[in-house]
């Protein structure tokens, strides 16, 4: 799609993305507790819940006014967060929904009822934990622990009847591990943050592990036999009433395609065929945890019902992962797979799809991730490659990548950024799907540019 090219599709027009200035939010300067989150990102990451639970305890503890549910796991909780949390919409509860990372806005992050909340809730929410925090003594707090606060405050004011909380870090120093879940949820256990869980699984899975609680469902899924053992006996060791997925839960793809995945779930309790709208066998696996943590939550919250939990696994949303839109007439996947496991689903797909050898690939990531081992399962995969920096200073530049990363069979290009990438890619004569893979900050600004390009006139 050249640079004045315009192209109907769908019944709309796209066109080049307005450049990223013209689509930022209102300045934050009118919101003045989110602008001082953005100037906590160069405090990073801080493992520990000694300064969550200060500022929790100066709240008044609202992270316990609600029943929550935690998701842990190195790939998969975000997707096993949001579709429990639509199952439980769908069955008429206020539920809350904490996630992270964002790919657009901060709001993202938190929702009610399925709702992101706007920018003046969360300021406001944000203004509470900062005079929480700022009491002396002081409480120096992380981005992600103001915000974990934030979303507890929120939550606690609804009230919601459920918040479902997807774990940042491991588990059991997690910020989110300070919440009384009623039920505790580890989706996957890979070779992720290493320099801060441990270098090899079993490890990982001990501190994954960190949020089972005593006297409460532990739904977990490890293909490891080592770590399946070490959730296991941490579970014991807990006190927790032990759930092993892989036993207890059987998947059957029926078709997995670009539009979403259709498959048959049998648990315990029932067998079931449901549609997601997220695609790839993995995303079915994903749907069929969030289906077995419903029915363990119990009847206090929910009972489910097989009609409602269709319709839950059905209306999912869940952007950049494996995200597709249609635009001048060509498919474009955005995928945030960030590690090797990730890497491995997303290859799965273009294989089950039959996109293998066919698609463009524009791929970014940061510098310390596996970036090898990713790349030696998606390049082989992909018709192109277009290497480009991922818009965080933790990136890995495209000219790094070049360095690192396995020659492509079908050749890479270094690029500038990925609406430069998607650009070039677009105004080629050909119907090649694109992938944009990797980083989720790289996945998200691809999204901001896909969004623009098809946007309404009048709408930016």
């Amino acid at each position: 799609m050249g640079a004045g090219r315009r192209e109907a599709v769908g019944g709309r027009r796209t066109r080049p993305a307005a450049p990223l200035t013209d689509r930022l939010p209102p300045p934050a300067s009118r919101l003045p507790a989110l602008a001082r989150l953005e100037s906590l990102g160069l405090r990073g990451v801080k493992l520990g819940l000694s300064a969550i639970g200060g500022v929790c305890e100066r709240l008044g503890r609202p992270e316990r006014k609600f029943p929550s549910a935690l998701v842990g796991g190195t790939n998969g909780k975000g997707s096993t967060a949001a579709t429990l949390s639509a199952i439980a919409g769908a069955h008429g509860l206020r539920c809350g929904l904490y996630t992270s990372p964002h790919l657009l806005e901060v709001t993202e992050r938190v929702r009610l009822e399925e709702r992101d909340v706007s920018r003046e809730e969360l300021d406001d929410a944000l203004a509470r934990v900062f005079d929480a925090a700022g009491s002396a003594p002081e409480i120096p707090v992380t981005y992600f622990e103001a915000v974990t606060a934030a979303a507890f405050v929120l939550f606690a004011a609804r009230p919601v009847e459920l918040a479902i909380l997807e774990v940042g870090l491991g588990g059991r120093l997690d910020a989110t591990n300070v919440a009384p879940a009623i039920l505790s949820v580890v989706t996957s256990i890979g070779l992720d943050h290493t320099e801060d869980l441990g270098e090899t699984l079993p490890e990982i899975a001990r501190e994954k592990a960190g949020i089972f609680r005593r006297g409460r469902p532990a739904l977990a899924r490890a293909s490891d036999p080592e770590a399946l053992e070490v959730l296991s006996r941490s579970a014991m060791e807990a006190g927790a009433l032990w759930h092993d997925a892989g036993r207890e839960i059987s998947v059957e793809v029926a078709r997995a395609g670009v539009e979403g995945t259709r498959f048959a779930v049998a648990t315990p309790e029932r067998s079931i065929e449901l549609d997601t709208p997220l695609p790839g066998e993995h995303q079915a696996w994903n749907s069929a945890l969030a289906v077995r943590a419903a029915e363990l939550l119990g009847p206090t919250v929910l009972r489910p019902a097989s009609a409602k939990l269709a319709a839950g696994v059905r209306s999912v949303r869940w952007p950049g992962r494996l995200e597709s839109f249609r635009t001048a007439g060509r498919t474009i996947l955005l995928d945030g797979c960030h590690n090797t496991e990730g890497a491995e689903a997303l290859a799965g797909f273009l294989r089950d799809a039959g996109l293998a050898g066919r698609c463009r690939l524009v791929f970014g990531a940061m510098a310390d991730k596996d970036v090898e081992g990713i790349a030696a399962r998606l390049f082989p995969l992909a018709a192109s490659v277009t290497l480009v920096t991922a818009p965080s200073p933790r990136a890995a530049s495209a000219s790094e990548l070049a360095r690192r990363v396995p020659r492509a069979p079908g050749g890479a290009t270094v690029g500038g950024n990925v609406s430069g990438a998607l650009s070039a890619l677009l105004g080629r004569a050909e119907s090649a799907p694109i992938i944009v893979a990797g980083s989720l900050y790289l996945v998200g600004e691809a999204r901001s540019w896909v969004l623009a390009a098809l946007a309404p006139e009048g709408t930016r």
